[in-house]
């Protein structure tokens, strides 16, 4: 019998989940509670602007790369445009330091920004192609069972062998001290990439993070939402159901499994299995009284992760100097913490890209980690107050990103705000959190596993995190755990006619 599978989100991860699924011979359905997908690297209209909601980067579409890969195993095109370079620095001293996707351009780069680096960036480029080799294969980390113990030994290569010392090792320790700038720049690139500073950031990660830029940075034609987009057209085409306004409101347990999910306007399904493309506390909150033990106490432990302060921004492009390179980081003092202002990064719409606003214009987002929890303690208790912090952040990220794009604040026709607040109003998110986990250990890697056996996350949460390329290799592990949960089912390649939608 075809199995059926439940994706609750459609969000990179979730959607990548089901499409590999439905390809492997499992009905699939996806039910997304906004009215379009990809979640936080999804694209919303406002006054005829496309803003990208939280993600602006979009990486791993390179030989090999986890987007080649599906793209190769689906026969789909992804709407891409490649980006070089990547971003630029901008550094406390005035330095600014441009991150070239190619090799050669960026060894001459770093060598005169930070001449005393080189035997750093030497070992961090091994180490990430050790990293990088190792993920292109299936790579089901943290093991929980002999077959992914067995999986992982496969995916090991004499190359990869040097790397096993760094295991423990942070990109901090790596680096040697001397040039505060060097350091800053180090930890500029981590929190945006590993969630976390060098002295924290784990070795092995750490330098696959480092190496992004490397690994090819694009334009999405449309915004970032057109990757989810192009996935749920995909799963359409080839008989899967992707429903929107349906948030899930609860899953049905029977003899310990999940056997069906309800969703606010009274749709219920139900499947053999469930993939929930949440974060452990909104799938907690989901399961109420029927959550493991072992998942209650995870949410209790943990700490927040990072939320985002955004302002996007449309643009009269006449004001923007040409030739900008599009993204922008822009570090403030570096005695300081990054996050909360101090570390701004600036996305402007590729220039060539007139789906995103009006003749004449170009989007921008702007955004910087912040916590979490001072924004909605000020919501609960002081909107006013809430207002106001809001107004100062706002000015915070204009007058940063102004360092960066002469003209800014005169070319600005359209100013909205985000703070957590929003980003859990919109994405439904618990807390506004975003981004997963800080990779401070490969030991304390979350997997996908939720202490119900047919039930398994998918997303940012699971190893290995954020960006659209980690959700894609998170959703390539849980398709293949769920079919070893499950009948094995033929792969299917021919287009099946569409089902009759469920939606209300």
């Amino acid at each position: 019998m075809q199995p059926h599978t439940i994706v609750i989100g459609a969000g990179i991860g979730g959607l990548t989940t089901a499409a590999l699924l439905l390809k492997a011979g499992h009905r699939v359905t996806v039910l997304e509670a906004h009215v379009y997908p990809g979640g936080c690297a999804g694209t919303f209209y406002h006054q005829k602007f496309r803003f990208d909601a939280g993600a602006t980067l979009a990486g791993g579409f390179a030989a090999a790369g986890p987007h080649a890969q599906l793209a190769e195993m689906l026969g789909l095109t992804w709407p891409i445009r490649a980006a070089d370079p990547a971003w630029v620095v901008h550094l406390p001293d005035g330095r600014s330091v441009t991150q070239w996707a190619d090799p050669q351009q960026w060894q001459a780069e770093r060598l005169r920004a930070f001449p005393q680096a080189e035997s750093f960036w030497h070992l961090q480029e091994k180490l990430a192609q050790a990293s990088w080799d190792v993920s292109t294969r299936p790579f089901p980390w943290p093991p929980r069972s002999w077959r992914d113990g067995l999986t992982l030994a496969r995916a090991l290569r004499p190359s990869t062998v040097p790397a096993i010392p760094y295991l423990l090792r942070t990109v901090g320790s790596l680096a040697a001290a001397g040039d505060p700038m060097f350091r800053a720049f180090l930890d500029g690139q981590l929190l945006i990439s590993a969630q976390t500073t060098a002295d924290k950031a784990n070795a092995l990660y750490g330098s696959a993070a480092l190496d992004l830029p490397r690994r090819g940075v694009n334009h999405v034609h449309g915004g970032m939402g057109a990757l989810a987009e192009t996935l749920v057209a995909w799963i359409r085409a080839h008989g899967g159901e992707v429903l929107y306004r349906q948030e899930v409101t609860a899953v049905d347990m029977s003899a310990g499994k999940a056997a069906a999910v309800r969703t606010k306007r009274g749709l219920h399904v139900a499947g053999d299995h469930i993939v929930a493309n949440l974060t452990p506390w909104s799938l907690a909150e989901l399961l109420g009284e029927a959550a493991p033990r072992s998942l209650r106490r995870e949410v209790r432990q943990r700490t927040p992760t990072w939320g985002a302060f955004t302002l996007y921004l449309g643009l009269d492009a006449s004001h923007l100097p040409a030739d900008l390179a599009s993204h922008h980081q822009i570090i403030g003092d570096h005695t300081r913490p990054l996050g909360e202002g101090n570390s701004v990064f600036v996305s402007l719409s590729d220039a060539q890209d007139e789906t995103r606003g009006p003749a004449g214009t170009r989007v921008a987002t702007l955004s910087t980690h912040t916590a979490v929890a001072p924004w909605w303690q000020l919501r609960h208790t002081d909107k006013a107050a809430y207002e106001a912090r809001r107004a100062v952040y706002a000015e915070r990220l204009l007058a940063a990103a102004e360092t960066a794009v002469p003209g800014l604040r005169q070319a600005v026709r359209l100013a909205l705000p985000g703070t957590p607040v929003t980003f859990a109003t919109y994405t439904r998110r618990a807390l506004g959190m975003v981004g997963g986990f800080p990779q401070t250990s490969l030991w304390h890697a979350r997997g996908p596993y939720t202490g119900i056996a047919n039930l398994w996350l998918v997303g940012d949460s699971i190893f290995p995190g954020q960006s659209t390329a980690g959700a894609t290799l998170g959703g390539m592990r849980v398709a293949a755990a769920v079919q070893q949960a499950g009948p094995r089912s033929v792969w299917v390649t021919k287009k099946r006619p569409l089902p009759v939608s469920h939606s209300s």
